[in-house]
């Protein structure tokens, strides 16, 4: 495998010395002549050693603050933290119909994730909802998800109006630049756009992001066949090129801006040229940016639990415990869509969140492994029960059945909820219900929410924003 990653590496510095990457901003051209990078009109050439100074600038791990220190998260190393869906347009419900999401659907999703213990991120795009007019909704989704949940929170997708507007709310809840410099509290995504270019969106995002200090997860999404190589080690050497540049770029706006090594590329269906968010291929990638990451010594985001399906069904469990089980063994740092995803990241499903929530938690119990020590081999009480006997009223067992065994809280008796479709449904109806009425809204103090709100009535947002409890 080492070979594999020094021949992916070697390949993707050929890359970006010989074919370059494409940055289409002005200033950022500038910025990487005054480095010098070598550029024809806004194509940069990096050479192997300026791209490897430029992301070894880039911190190996850092720590993401929520409102409330409990949720705080430390992200590098061997540690895994979830965010939900990211930029469905579609709900997705029990019967498989379509509808567009709203902001209703928004807000379930924030208290929903916010009552999961298996996030410690909430926000961002968990759905785009269609109700709301306004262009360049973020900030306004920000505010929800700071009144709604006091998790670390997910940034979402804007130019630099927007991403400005996100960072002054940032600056009215938790403090000014240097305070967000060094308690970071908010990690977004910035994607380039294959083959080989980043946008003026993207870079204006990840400029204003650097200068004040949050993360960004620099992610290429090459599609095998139509905006890279259809062949998995030419689509991997192209998007690790892309990657590399993101990172350099945010240590030229900001030394040790927290940058996080980001994989989602895939081989395109070559029938449709559709995204493939969930195949053996997509889960391969998974590995090599996970292992590129570490190659690199940096954090790394990637994997999910994402089905191309249109509906919960088989197909859409075993297309996201491929995903899921993959990225928990190769030790992903930040996942994003791992939960709710159905047809290609374009809807959300509350079934399929609430199932994904098992999915996370039997992923996480398996590559847990199995703790062996002189209790745990268990030789007493195998010599006590001896030959014929049985365990089941050994003090052995009693000591020990419930932190062995991974707690499913799904019914899987001969008479349980699992026999047909429509009782496992009404199961996650029920499910929902529980969670959306056991939850209860953080505090936050009246000052802060009443000069969030004005500034987004100054902004312009005053006839979109919601009249919540």
């Amino acid at each position: 495998m080492q070979i594999d990653l020094e021949q992916i590496h070697e390949a993707s510095l050929k890359i970006l010395r010989k074919t370059g990457v494409l940055l289409d901003h002005p200033e950022i051209v500038e910025m990487v002549k005054k480095y010098g990078i070598q550029v024809s009109g806004q194509v940069a050439y990096f050479t192997s050693p300026q791209i490897m100074e430029w992301i070894q600038k880039a911190p190996g791990n850092f720590t993401l603050f929520g409102r409330n220190p409990e949720y705080d998260v430390c992200i590098g190393g061997d540690t895994t933290v979830f965010a939900a869906g990211y930029g469905a347009t579609f709900i997705i419900d029990e019967s498989g119909a379509k509808r567009n999401a709203c902001l209703e659907d928004y807000l379930k999703f924030l208290k929903l994730v916010h009552q999961s213990d298996c996030f410690s991120i909430n926000g961002g795009l968990l759905v785009q909802p269609s109700d709301i007019s306004i262009a360049g909704p973020f900030p306004l989704l920000l505010y929800l998800s700071i009144l709604h949940s006091d998790k670390c929170l997910m940034g979402g997708s804007d130019g630099a109006r927007e991403t400005q507007q996100s960072m002054d709310l940032l600056n009215i809840c938790f403090g000014d630049r240097r305070h967000l410099i060094e308690k970071p509290r908010m990690v977004s995504i910035i994607n380039s756009s294959s083959p080989l270019r980043f946008n003026r969106d993207s870079l204006d995002k990840l400029r204003i992001h650097a200068h004040y200090g949050q993360p960004v997860l620099i992610t290429a999404a090459v599609m095998g066949g139509t905006t890279g190589p259809v062949t998995l080690a030419g689509t991997i050497a192209q998007a690790n090129a892309e990657t590399l540049v993101g990172i350099a770029i945010s240590q030229m706006i900001r030394e040790g801006t927290p940058a996080v090594y980001g994989t989602q590329s895939t081989l395109a269906d070559m029938q449709t040229g559709a995204y493939v968010s969930a195949s053996p291929e997509h889960a391969l990638c998974i590995r090599y940016g996970a292992r590129l990451a570490r190659f690199y010594g940096l954090p790394s985001r990637g994997g999910g639990s994402k089905s191309d399906v249109h509906f919960v069904s088989a197909p859409s469990g075993f297309d996201s415990m491929l995903t899921m089980l993959t990225t928990r063994m190769e030790k992903m740092n930040i996942v994003v869509l791992s939960a709710g995803i159905l047809d290609s990241a374009m809807a959300m499903s509350y079934e399929k969140f609430l199932l994904d929530l098992q999915i996370i938690a039997m992923a996480k119990r398996f590559v847990q492994g199995v703790h062996i020590d002189g209790e745990t081999l268990a030789l007493d009480p195998i010599h006590e029960v001896g030959p014929g006997g049985e365990f089941l009223t050994n003090d052995h067992t009693l000591k020990f059945c419930r932190s062995e065994r991974w707690p499913a809280t799904i019914d899987r008796s001969a008479a349980g909820l699992m026999n047909n479709h429509r009782d496992m449904m009404q199961w996650l109806q029920e499910k929902k219900a529980e969670m959306l009425g056991a939850y209860r809204q953080p505090e936050l103090p009246d000052d802060v929410r009443s000069d969030m709100e004005k500034y987004l009535v100054d902004a312009g947002f005053g006839a979109t924003l919601p009249i919540t409890d």
